[in-house]
């Protein structure tokens, strides 16, 4: 078997990743620099715990992330017969390795699968949805119309990190082929971090000539109504998914 052929320098893609300063981003970077990318991991996102966990008499709790199926596993968190939801895989993973037992996951890894996977299981039923403060609303509005008396409990706060904006300031100088928005979150913190750099306006201008991709319809919203075009949503709400369908589409540009 022959050995994958090196992709030319000219043709790898400067990517930049937006992801918790953790072993997440540079996985992230791991995988595109596999793609033959060249990652720009900014660490858009830090993590504050609350130290809360989800709340003992509800009959469904959903999960949304990784870090709060750890962070719950750090506080103590014993579940009792409650019903375990998770968003998607890669949350379940991390809840099994934590201990915990998962009893659904849609088909769909998204708010929007969520519901759609719930709504005919929760009228007059009792949902905790534990996650970070910047939730998306659909969960929680979608799980109340199909009948269900949700509370929400925050597990952890997200911040932007000091120092981060590299990718804000490589964008403004052209030097960005593809950015990879993993939430609506990492799209304000990519404006905000170019606002402090003073290149709010060169760093748009640079995204529009680059390949943008983001995770979920709520991040693509959001990108838009922040005047960013966006490229590539994934159909599976993944990492994965996106490195490569956005890796992908910079290639298909260039040809």
């Amino acid at each position: 078997m022959s050995e994958p052929e090196t992709p030319d320098a000219t043709d790898t893609p400067t990517v930049a990743v937006f992801r918790p300063d953790d072993e997440r981003l540079e996985t992230a970077a791991t995988l595109l620099t596999d793609l033959g990318a060249d990652p720009v991991p900014d660490p858009m996102l830090a993590v504050e715990a609350t130290g809360a966990t989800p709340r003992t008499d509800a009959d469904y709790v959903v999960f949304t992330s990784k870090t709060g199926a750890e962070l719950v596993s750090e506080a103590g968190w014993e579940p009792g017969d409650q019903t375990v939801c998770s968003i998607g895989p890669a949350t379940a993973d991390a809840l099994r390795e934590e201990g915990y037992a998962v009893d659904l996951v849609p088909e769909e890894f998204t708010s929007s699968g969520l519901v759609a996977a719930l709504a005919d299981r929760v009228a007059g039923a009792r949902v905790e949805v534990a996650r970070s403060d910047h939730g998306s609303a659909v969960l929680l509005d979608g799980l109340e119309d199909a009948g269900a008396y949700v509370h929400e409990t925050t597990l952890y706060r997200l911040v932007r990190p000091e120092g981060s904006g590299e990718s804000a300031a490589l964008a403004a100088d052209g030097e960005l082929d593809a950015a990879c928005f993993t939430s609506s979150l990492t799209v304000d913190h990519f404006l905000e971090a170019a606002a402090e750099r003073g290149v709010r306006d060169a760093a748009l201008e640079g995204l529009a000539d680059a390949t943008v991709g983001v995770i979920g319809e709520p991040t693509a919203e959001t990108a838009a109504e922040r005047g960013i075009d966006v490229d590539i949503v994934p159909d599976e709400a993944t990492f994965d998914a996106l490195a490569r369908e956005t890796v992908a589409a910079v290639r298909r540009g260039r040809e």
